[in-house]
């Protein structure tokens, strides 16, 4: 009889050696993510970025449950949470099933936060390598499949949570001493492009999305400088947004860094193809998807427009990348209008 994939990850800690436990957030990565990603918050709580980025967690403290449920945990997210790990994986040809998993490093009362959680209708479950909750219907979760959502609290230093499957894996990743992600394992191998100061950063296995024949229509929405931006782009390659699009399935890696420099965040995007003319078709693609937002915002957002042209396009033979910084008041008033827009 096929087992539950949590009955595996269970299985899989009996017959683990011992080993010094982990509280080291990558090192629970295991090596088939196809994306993993880093928030040091830690950096940014001393950024003046700070106020802004944790706004929405004051509202916490005045949102009656919520507002119970951290006194009850003795936790404040902005001051207890150092580091985020966040690692995923689609699910697969053949019917393998997604997973995802986040880490929090911090300071943690590992005690309250179960009584809070037990209190709300949470189920306590055990393994081998650490127990776990199985987290009530009325909290929301981002389980990547039909595995309820659950979290552990592994130990003073570290809290884990996603999908049940993942966490038990996690659990006796950490009890066995880790992965060897740091040391190059599955997407660890790529840690060398992360700069070491950088405030936030993820690493995408593009080869292991599910894309394909949805790059023949693109569809992108946001905000720049607080203007709503809504853009579909259809499979006419002279268009500069699909030419991007469409070179997108030739990128094998791509690598997201954000660092905080007083009130700017400095951005920069890098991806990896296989040869010189592959970068070059996307070093224009790009060119062409900067010129054509600026020739967009002029009317619309002039401020934007200067914004825009401190973006530079570069690459090399193997790697194209745009970087460029975003200055505190762009930042402020982006987060003022999502602000004005939830309210």
């Amino acid at each position: 009889m096929k087992r539950p994939a949590f009955a595996r990850a269970a299985l899989l800690a009996i017959s683990l050696p011992a080993a010094a436990a982990t509280d080291d957030g990558l090192s629970l990565v295991p090596a088939d993510a196809a994306s993993v990603g880093v928030i040091h918050v830690a950096d940014l709580r001393t950024s003046p970025l700070a106020a802004r980025i944790f706004s929405d967690t004051d509202k916490l403290t005045v949102d009656g449950d919520a507002a119970h449920f951290l006194a009850e945990a003795k936790l404040n997210p902005k001051e207890d949470v150092d580091t985020v790990v966040a690692a995923g994986s689609p699910k697969g040809a053949g019917g393998s099933a997604g997973w995802g998993l986040v880490v929090f490093e911090g300071r943690f009362d590992a005690a309250a936060l179960s009584t809070a959680i037990g209190g709300r209708g949470g189920v306590k479950k055990s393994t081998p390598a650490g127990d776990y909750w199985l987290l009530p219907d009325k909290i929301p979760t981002t389980s990547s499949n039909h595995e309820p959502g659950v979290i552990a609290f592994a130990s003073s230093r570290l809290v884990i949570a996603g999908n049940e499957s993942s966490v038990v894996a996690a659990l006796a990743r950490r009890s066995a001493g880790g992965t060897a992600f740091r040391s190059g394992a599955g997407l660890g191998r790529h840690l060398s492009r992360i700069d070491s100061g950088a405030s936030a950063w993820a690493l995408v296995d593009v080869s292991r999305l599910p894309v394909g024949e949805r790059l023949k229509t693109a569809h992108a929405s946001g905000t720049i400088e607080g203007k709503t931006v809504d853009v579909t782009a259809h499979a006419d390659h002279a268009d500069a947004a699909m030419a991007l699009v469409s070179s997108m399935k030739n990128v094998s890696l791509l690598v997201f860094q954000a660092t905080a420099k007083g009130d700017a965040l400095k951005l920069s995007a890098t991806g990896v193809v296989s040869d010189d003319e592959t970068a070059g078709l996307m070093e224009d693609a790009l060119r062409g998807v900067l010129a054509a937002w600026r020739l967009a915002a002029q009317d619309k957002s002039p401020e934007t427009v200067s914004v825009l042209r401190k973006f530079t396009v570069s690459r090399d033979k193997t790697t194209v990348s745009i970087a460029g910084t975003l200055p505190g008041p762009a930042i402020r008033a982006m987060v003022d209008k999502k602000h004005a827009q939830a309210d």
